[in-house]
């Protein structure tokens, strides 16, 4: 896979119904229309990430319709909502086969294989943390997961269960309530690892990368913090330690990315992860202000180049609901121009506002933004140069465009280059309407345009003038420029 991917997520038992409604056809992986492959192969993407692929619980899809608290959700997702919609948490997972009601292990085979054919990679899911309330395990090895006592199946009946005679600890962080339609594994428990390295081996055979779910809660620290004694001695290494590497001695391109959050990034990459997610940015790009915002843009590049960017995914309000459609719009643009990998979501590019419940297998149906479709593409299509993957990056300081205007504290900029093609992204990230000057290095013997690649802006510059003085830039505001710096 391409360094710095792009990754399309794509939630696979909705868009499965959504093929099944539109052909009268019980459509799986292994019988999609070419026409319906046709979009998503010509994609401008490195990775489809296939939300949901495992065998889904009957007990998770049991408690998910029975759940009090998710039925006003179920609600204001669907309209016509029916308990027969309801069809589990694809983090309650029972077994990792392919789940029936989607395909089977030889039609995931030939969907990547099409996949490959067009260079698009597949990721997977794997739930470290956690599996259903009905995985055999809870026969086969209840050693491998955090038990409890009789009185206390009895007493908190919210964080502990019994099954096959053993009681168990439901999943959970240690920060929110148990997922009472999982059980909780012992991440210390040295025959469990191996169990793991032997099931994302099996994985890498099907997929070119796994999205790790809730990856920080397997970190000896904070799994010690969680259950305590429960969890029996510390281990001498760190779970993620032994299992990438273990995994990597036969698949070394196989790619692991986490879902880390307690700015915990750092650490999941040093133990081994090749991307971990950048919700620090996230949030400071949903509610923070520009300086916040330029900081987390500002780190350094080694750093930023472990991180996937993202202003949506399955667990997060739509972008443009959540931000408002132009500052998803100056958001999109800085996530997809940084360095690092990019997190895209099903429904984004056409500006869905509904958030689905994952225990939902059929989703809304939503008209499309045309005007949102144009500008994802024209931005997708730009950032898949290898200017992006392969260049230099820096960021651009920006100068006050007169005195007495502080109007240019709202502007961020970076520059890349890769030898004679070069790019100048500058973003207004505020409602105001904001001025300034930003210092880039050219060579200073040429003459200059910007041409911007998202809309009709063209700026022509002499080199000096621009060494010495900058680039003015007048924005409005939750505005921004990708322009394409070009030798005349």
């Amino acid at each position: 896979m391409r360094k710095a991917p792009h990754i399309y997520q794509i939630n696979t038992w909705t868009w499965l119904h959504a093929l099944r409604q539109k052909y009268d056809d019980h459509i799986t992986l292994g019988s999609i229309p070419q026409s319906e492959m046709d979009p998503l192969i010509t994609m401008p993407i490195d990775a489809v990430w296939l939300m949901g692929i495992w065998e889904r619980s009957p007990a998770g899809v049991k408690i998910a319709a029975e759940h009090p608290g998710l039925q006003n959700e179920y609600r204001h997702a669907l309209d016509d909502f029916d308990h027969e919609d309801v069809v589990g948490s694809p983090y309650s997972i029972r077994n990792y086969n392919i789940d029936p009601n989607l395909g089977n292990r030889q039609e995931l085979v030939a969907f990547r294989a099409q996949l490959a054919d067009y260079g698009i990679g597949l990721i997977l899911d794997y739930v470290p943390n956690h599996v259903a309330t009905d995985h055999p395990w809870t026969i086969e090895h209840p050693e491998y997961l955090i038990q409890g006592t009789d009185e206390e199946a009895i007493r908190r009946p919210h964080d502990f269960f019994a099954a096959n005679g053993t009681v168990f600890a439901y999943g959970r962080d240690p920060y929110f309530p148990a997922w009472t339609d999982t059980a909780q594994v012992n991440a210390f428990h040295m025959d469990l690892r191996q169990a793991v390295i032997d099931l994302l081996t099996d994985i890498a055979s099907l997929c070119d990368g796994i999205r790790c779910d809730m990856a920080m809660l397997m970190v000896t620290r904070i799994f010690k913090q969680t259950w305590g004694n429960r969890s029996g001695e510390l281990p001498p290494t760190e779970f993620w330690e032994d299992v990438i590497p273990a995994v990597h001695a036969s698949n070394p391109e196989f790619l692991f990315i986490a879902e880390v959050y307690w700015n915990m990034e750092s650490e999941l990459l040093q133990q081994g992860f090749d991307y971990c997610y950048n919700k620090g940015l996230y949030d400071k790009l949903e509610g923070g202000t520009a300086d916040e915002v330029r900081d987390m843009v500002n780190r350094d590049l080694d750093y930023q180049g472990g991180l996937i960017h993202f202003i949506e995914n399955h667990d997060e309000q739509r972008a443009v609901s959540a931000f408002g459609f132009n500052r998803a719009w100056v958001s999109a643009l800085t996530i997809a121009t940084l360095p690092g990998a990019k997190l895209w979501h099903e429904g984004q590019f056409v500006g869905h506002h509904i958030k689905l419940p994952v225990q939902l297998g059929r989703r809304p149906v939503e008209p499309d933004d045309e005007y949102l479709f144009e500008f994802y593409q024209l931005l997708l299509s730009d950032v898949q140069n290898d200017i992006y993957r392969e260049g230099e990056w820096q960021v651009c300081p920006v100068r006050p465009a007169w005195h007495d205007n502080a109007s240019y504290q709202s502007i961020y900029a970076y520059f890349w280059q890769c030898e004679d093609d070069y790019r100048l992204i500058v973003v207004n990230f505020s409602e105001n309407s904001a001025q300034g000057s930003v210092m880039l290095t050219l060579p200073q013997e040429e003459q200059w345009q910007f041409r911007d690649i998202l809309g009709n802006k063209l700026f022509e510059r002499d080199g000096q003038e621009t060494a010495h003085n900058g680039l003015f830039v007048d924005l409005n505001g939750w505005s921004g420029h990708l322009f394409r710096v070009i030798a005349k």
